[in-house]
């Protein structure tokens, strides 16, 4: 994907040092009211409104009412700004679930996560394959390895189990992404695009060259079908097969 963002990319002891200790206060100079809670809240706006090529020192300053000196003077620039911009979207909101079990909290990750990248789409210009550990990545974490730890797996695969949830459900947001994109790019919605290949299509399974596709259903390409929930599920299947096997592995070492 262009426009790629890469976390992890500015100074990192300074970037631990905000997320975990707020960074120093400026002792004088900056206009009155502003802390780093409200740059960084003011950075999301930016990149939810305008894309997050958007976000720059300047135009935050500019979303805040002030100077951008002033910005610098709360935290170094916009690569350490980007990485408290990711922690702060992964804020836990209200009170911590109850335990409702290893299945259902991987599900409620899964859409849990699909949400937030549909509310902040500019996530997925960003690469976190080595991500700034913040508050509430780490209070996240938390949360989902208490309530998957029951799976008796090692810590390693649930960590795993973790990252392969996140795998899909990136996967699945920026196939959409992508194609709201081509909507906009092209004028015509998927429905007129594929519209447009019937005639073609029709001829070409007519020639019985295709016989599987020619004798698909009609609604096989359907947009009703619920592609996420049903890839989801196969992953919740997989892992409930594993799960039963140690736990059956560990009872014939008990008889044993």
């Amino acid at each position: 994907m262009t426009g790629t963002e890469t976390s992890g990319s500015g100074d990192i002891a300074r970037t631990l040092d905000l997320l975990w200790h707020g960074g120093p206060r400026p002792s004088r100079g900056p206009k009155p009211g502003l802390t780093l809670d409200r740059i960084v809240e003011a950075a999301i706006r930016v990149a939810d409104a305008e894309g997050l090529a958007a976000v720059t020192m300047r135009r935050v300053a500019t979303e805040l009412g002030t100077g951008t000196m002033s910005l610098y003077r709360y935290l170094p620039g916009k690569a350490e700004l980007l990485d408290l911009m990711l922690d702060r979207v992964q804020r836990p909101s209200g009170t911590a679930q109850e335990d409702i079990g290893w299945r259902a909290a991987l599900e409620h990750l899964a859409h849990a996560t699909l949400a937030l990248l549909r509310e902040h789409p500019w996530l997925l210009h960003v690469n976190q394959s080595r991500p700034v550990l913040g508050p509430s990545a780490i209070e996240g974490m938390e949360v989902v390895l208490t309530q998957i730890r029951p799976m008796g797996l090692t810590d390693a695969e649930l960590v795993s189990a973790v990252v392969m949830i996140d795998g899909y459900v990136f996967g699945a947001a920026r196939t959409q992404l992508h194609s709201e994109q081509a909507e906009r790019a092209t004028g015509l919605t998927d429905a007129e695009f594929w519209e447009a290949q019937l005639p073609v299509l029709e001829e070409a399974l007519a020639t019985g060259r295709y016989p599987v596709m020619a004798g698909l259903a009609e609604d096989a390409f359907g947009p009703d079908f619920d592609h996420f929930g049903f890839g989801l599920e196969r992953i919740l299947d997989g892992l409930e097969v594993l799960v039963a096997r140690r736990a059956q592995a560990g009872r014939e070492r008990q008889v044993g």
